[in-house]
């Protein structure tokens, strides 16, 4: 998308950046108010609407991808419920490595079994975080291919 392109979610900022009811956007363009608040409420718009919009603010309207959209909201759910998933083993950690401190504490033959756990533990949740989390994704790509070859951001 080039930088005169716009996408068809901000015609609501764009309207009221120049202080424009929606009334007059529509008076503007030839669309109906309905037409107007309708697009400005997320829904799709049509060739011809995409066209007078366009031509209104003196830019290109793209109606962005709705699979995109939804692809992302996947991707950000997904994310979240692997966090969730870490924390909840976290939780079980800790409690575990809890319950066998107290019994090393009080029988002092037991602190093999507490180390044992502190290791399984670690060992545990550090393959599940490097399997589950992108610590090497594209943001870190970036900043390696940039400070290698001394390319500013």
């Amino acid at each position: 998308m080039d930088s005169n392109t716009t996408s068809l979610r901000d015609i609501k900022k764009m309207r009221l950046e120049r202080h424009w009811s929606q009334e007059q956007l529509a008076e503007m363009s030839g669309l109906s108010i309905r037409t107007i608040q309708r697009i400005e409420n997320g829904e799709n718009a049509g060739l011809e609407s995409l066209k007078a919009l366009a031509s209104v603010f003196e830019t290109n309207i793209t109606d962005s991808n709705k699979k995109e959209e939804i692809e992302q909201i996947r991707k950000e759910e997904e994310y979240v419920e692997k966090v969730k998933g870490f924390y909840k083993l976290l939780g079980l950690a800790i409690f575990s490595l809890i319950i066998f401190f107290i019994l090393a504490v009080f029988n002092s033959e037991a602190w093999f079994l507490f180390f044992y756990m502190l290791i399984y533990w670690a060992l545990f949740l550090g393959i599940y975080s490097l399997n589950y989390f992108d610590f090497f994704g594209e943001e870190w790509k970036r900043k390696i291919i940039n400070k290698k070859f001394k390319k500013k951001e």
